[in-house]
């Protein structure tokens, strides 16, 4: 990595450390989903996390799993000066993936009751939580399909933000003139969202979000949270069971709307570490296995997490606009 790159990361923590102590305990969480009715964020200026959430959920045990959680993976943290001790915070804005392993091509496949065609993938995946928006960019190759079907390496760039979804040519294409191609992917906004909110940093936030709609209950053992999402994606529930570290181990997303069907995933997560080139006591999971309607889409080996805070950002085009507004 260049001394620019490590000098940028370096400033990155500094940020992060600084920003942490004027945050509002998962205030994020109740801004991205735009609910009044959502008073978590409000709640934390003079309270810890597990009293806001105690406050917006059914029960303390919902606050006390919640709070679990998100001190599991690294989301809450507690933080003060000189001893002082100020309200739990929500350290997780941003963020930047990177792995590698197996993507599926979502439809056909090459011959009538074969699996969909497997694609050797690197991934990178940028996030942000507020507002919501993602982008994932991946180089795949499939050496096993016939030429003309994609066996030459595909580099895609795949976003979404708030309501609009779009596929670039390169990072930031379509926002200066001849600079690239923004092509509008409006059918997709629904799924790219969801793959934000179904991440265990989106589960904790859309939970505390979800306030007393959340729910708690055992199921062989290991503890289960149910809740349904909001804004684009309402009409849709999570299960999100949790290991016995309290980490997100699997999440579950069903919908009785046919019109979001194919929002029907299993997603599981495992080897969890910090993954981090500078360590932050954030923990991501290092691989990443996901289903959409009882087919594979993913199988990812996470190699480097930047839980730092990153500088991201994902203006929307023009044309992407007009061709919402529609």
């Amino acid at each position: 990595m260049s001394t620019r790159a490590k000098m940028t990361r370096v400033s990155a923590t500094k940020a992060l450390m600084i920003a942490a102590l004027a945050a509002l305990a998962f205030h994020t969480a109740a801004a991205q989903y735009n609910n009044a009715k959502v008073s978590a964020g409000a709640k934390t200026k003079t309270e810890g996390a597990a009293e806001a959430a105690a406050g917006s959920s059914n029960t303390p045990e919902v606050a006390k799993t919640l709070q679990a959680a998100a001190e599991a993976v690294g989301l809450a943290r507690w933080s003060g000066v000189g001893g002082q001790r100020l309200p739990e915070v929500d350290v997780i804005t941003t963020m930047e993936i990177w792995g590698s392993g197996t993507t599926y091509g979502q439809g056909q496949s090459y011959k009538p009751g074969e699996p969909w065609p497997a694609f050797k993938t690197d991934y990178h995946a940028a996030l942000d939580y507020n507002p919501p928006a993602m982008r994932v960019e991946m180089t795949r190759t499939n050496p096993n399909a016939p030429v003309q079907s994609g066996a030459t390496p595909q580099h895609t760039f795949q976003v979404v933000r708030d309501k609009y979804a779009w596929d670039e040519s390169e990072i930031g294409a379509g926002l200066v003139p001849g600079k690239g191609t923004a092509t509008p992917a409006m059918e997709t906004v629904n799924n790219r969202l969801l793959q934000l909110w179904i991440l265990p940093y989106g589960v904790i936030k859309a939970a505390l979000a979800a306030g007393d709609k959340t729910r708690t209950s055992t199921e062989n053992g290991a503890t289960v949270l149910t809740f349904p999402l909001s804004g684009q994606l309402a009409g849709v529930m999570v299960k999100a069971t949790l290991d016995a570290q309290n980490m997100v181990a699997k999440v579950e997303t069903r919908t009785d709307n046919p019109a979001l069907a194919d929002l029907l995933t299993e997603t599981e997560y495992s080897d969890y570490a910090d993954h981090g080139e500078i360590l932050t006591d954030v923990k991501s999971p290092g691989h990443i296995v996901r289903k959409q309607g009882g087919h594979p889409v993913l199988d990812i080996q996470v190699k480097m997490v930047d839980a730092n805070n990153p500088y991201l950002v994902f203006p929307v085009p023009e044309n992407v606009k007009k061709a919402a507004a529609r």
